[in-house]
């Protein structure tokens, strides 16, 4: 209770100041969540937690009893682009300069299983993250990096075996007995059915590798985190922070159950599982989750009957948000990834990556990298937030808030677990669903101008100035791995490798034995990722998703607004609804814009067809001529347009489609909007486009066309 006022002083001082009802000022989070402007003791009554110290169950004020105040959490920085060379360079540069551990980010070649002088990833290779195509490679990527004192984190999923096979034998080959490897391999091949999509096989072999994984490891390595359970992309992908928090504790209660099924007993395992959760904007919220994490995690836990402490803590990587990064005005970016930093920290994550402020626009570039890991040096060793243990502990609104995203997220894990779990769950699609709806209503959102982005939809700069970029050449990084390869073809023993290939897929097939140890033995005679991706998928096939876009979401939430309603009506007013097809083409599989420009296209009148995620060029413009569209859009988010938007325009004409109009958003840089635009491209809508005026515009080019035939 509070001591001097009462809650009903407050209520007629604060109705006095601003002439209104107190109620009015609740602010209603995406999460449902009715956030008011003070909170008092009465708001913990009830809650469970209270009084709980760190180190101990249920693990809310941090895993460890002194937390940052024994040692930071570590500075791990992902990064990867273009060759092993170039990315070994930027990681040994970082690790002198202060980062703690290295964090590999991979092309998307690479993620899906194809080696680099595969048909379907000209575009991709280098592009997003450094191409990877055999344990040579990965011999460069950590030469003179000593593995038996860096900690390595892998952001791998779809190709996870190959990966760290060839990861296993290049620490072999450096000396480096597997048993002493250190580090995290992602492995949540969970999250990619549902948002960042860079699967391969379907979902119940895929769960299959995730055991196979976690059974060798907890044998064979036992300094190395089998799986990071992810969140992160799924915030990414727009869901809300109730969503991110259960569905990523419900994939690890999935997970759990996987490597049981195999035989092995939960402390055997539980204490390497790691998590990994964003950071956005919302700053107490987001705080308050890592806490309501530990306290879900400890509770998921009690069903398995651990017996040691470790395997109920939940212990997480963090990531500064990408998706808050804006291209207009991008060094507020610096401001926004410092107070997610914070957020991070005061919330008790075990590690960090800060993102670069220029990564709305391009791959980060040396300076900019070198201010965001300097962000996290500046926060350890300036502010004093390494001093306290759960600073925030106690604090009437964020125990509130620990309290109710806990009991909001347990209540959608409930859901998931009358549904059969989240296999089942994730092949009816009911994540999936949810955050495409969560993503399209926060885009209304921001269009509107409800939810301010400083810089995008609010103080706005007229006149503002490119920024040096770093740009791939990515054929020349696709002409020295092709050069590799086919030395390492030509050198290796060709008997050898079809021996070790034919045993993975007898494994892969029969379920005897493990996968990740008949791979080794294939990474070791050179079979390349591309080979040995392929003899799984001669077991297990591919997993092709059915496009499917949500409705009445992003319409509604513009209500009778009136810009809405002309652009509407000026659709209905046509004779024939104008037709776009939105184009995800090459191995990009990040997906939300595309869904959000099909969802809000829709809802406004136009016909949409969605292509299928992976497409080539050709491919997309076969089904752009079969179904007869007006408009093909290409999303982009990997850093391909360059290549891949040409080659869509060659395609078109080539097929006698000269009057289709090719349009292209995403991460694009405006300093590739010329050449876009001399290559056939009509209109190049960047990050941060409202999707009015993307709607607009491109009615616009249609009628144009029209005029002129």
């Amino acid at each position: 209770m509070m001591a001097d006022k009462t809650l009903k002083d407050w209520e007629a001082l604060a109705e006095k100041e601003l002439r209104a009802a107190p109620e009015t000022l609740n602010w209603q989070t995406p999460e449902g969540i009715a956030v008011k402007p003070v909170y008092t003791g009465d708001d913990l009554a009830g809650i469970g937690h209270l009084g709980a110290l760190p180190g101990f169950a249920p693990f809310v004020r941090g895993p460890r009893a002194t937390m940052y105040a024994g040692r930071p959490w570590t500075i791990r920085q992902y990064a990867g682009f273009s060759t092993a060379e170039a990315s070994n360079a930027f990681y040994r540069k970082a690790l002198a300069a202060g980062q703690q551990g290295v964090s590999v980010a991979f092309d998307l070649a690479t993620h899906r299983g194809y080696d680099s002088d595969h048909p379907r990833v000209v575009g991709d290779v280098g592009k997003a993250g450094v191409a990877i195509d055999s344990v040579e490679d990965m011999k460069i990527l950590f030469s003179n990096i000593p593995l038996e004192k860096v900690s390595v984190s892998m952001t791998m999923n779809g190709a996870v075996i190959p990966i760290l096979a060839s990861f296993i034998v290049a620490g072999e080959e450096q000396g480096v007995p597997r048993e002493n490897l250190s580090g995290t391999i992602q492995n949540d091949i969970l999250k990619e059915f549902m948002v960042r999509n860079t699967y391969i096989y379907p979902p119940e072999p895929s769960m299959r590798i995730v055991a196979d994984i976690i059974d060798y490891t907890a044998r064979e390595m036992p300094k190395f985190n089998s799986i990071s359970i992810s969140g992160y992309h799924m915030q990414e992908a727009g869901a809300t922070l109730v969503q991110e928090l259960a569905f990523t504790i419900a994939d690890g209660r999935e997970y759990v159950r996987a490597a049981i099924n195999k035989g092995l007993g939960v402390d055997d395992f539980a204490g390497r599982l790691s998590f990994f959760f964003a950071i956005g904007m919302n700053f107490f919220m987001e705080a308050a989750k890592l806490r309501a994490a530990r306290l879900l995690w400890d509770r998921v836990m009690d069903e398995f009957q651990p017996k040691k402490a470790s395997s109920r803590m939940l212990r997480t990587h963090c990531q500064t948000s990408g998706v808050s990064l804006q291209e207009q005005d991008p060094y507020n970016n610096i401001v926004r990834t410092a107070f997610e930093a914070m957020s991070a920290a005061l919330g008790g994550t075990q590690s960090l990556h800060t993102n670069s402020f220029d990564e709305a626009i391009a791959l980060p570039t040396e300076f900019s990298a070198r201010i965001a890991r300097n962000t996290q040096l500046i926060l350890q060793h300036e502010t004093g937030v390494t001093k306290v243990v759960d600073p925030l502990a106690g604090s009437y609104y964020v125990e509130s808030l620990t309290h109710e995203l806990a009991e909001k997220a347990w209540a959608l894990i409930e859901e998931v677990e009358a549904m059969g779990g989240m296999t089942k769950a994730v092949i009816e699609g009911l994540p999936k669903r949810l955050i495409e709806e969560a993503a399209t209503r926060r885009q209304a959102a921001v269009d509107r101008g409800d939810e301010v982005i400083v810089g995008v939809n609010k103080y706005r700069l007229e006149d503002e100035q490119p920024i040096d970029i770093l740009e791939i050449d990515n054929s020349a990084v696709r002409a020295a791995q092709i050069r590799r390869l086919e030395d390492i073809r030509r050198r290796r023993d060709g008997r050898a490798v079809a021996d070790a290939l034919a045993a993975l897929e007898t494994v892969a097939k029969t379920g005897e034995g493990n996968l990740l140890e008949a791979a080794v033995a294939a990474a070791r005679a050179r079979a390349t990722v591309g080979e040995i991706s392929d003899a799984m998928r001669h077991a297990f096939g591919d997993h092709t998703a059915v496009p499917e876009v949500v409705g009445d979401i992003y319409g509604p939430a513009y209500g009778d607004d009136p810009e809405y309603r002309t652009l509407a009506g000026r659709i209905a007013a046509r004779a024939a609804k104008p037709s776009i097809m939105v184009a995800k083409l090459g191995q990009d599989g990040h997906d939300r814009g595309a869904k959000v420009i099909a969802s809000g296209f829709g809802d406004l009148g136009f016909e949409v067809t969605v292509g299928p995620l992976f497409q080539t060029p050709e491919e997309a413009a076969d089904l752009a001529v079969a179904r007869k569209v007006e408009v093909v859009g290409m999303s982009s988010l990997a850093a391909g347009h360059k290549t891949l938007a040409p080659a869509l325009v060659k395609a078109l004409r080539e097929r006698g489609a000269n009057e289709v109009i090719v349009v292209v958003g995403g991460v694009i840089p405006r300093q590739d909007y010329d050449f876009l635009l001399e290559n056939g491209v009509s209109a190049v809508f960047g990050p941060g486009t409202n999707v009015l005026d993307a709607a607009n515009a491109v009615l616009d080019l249609v009628d144009g066309r029209i005029r002129n035939q």
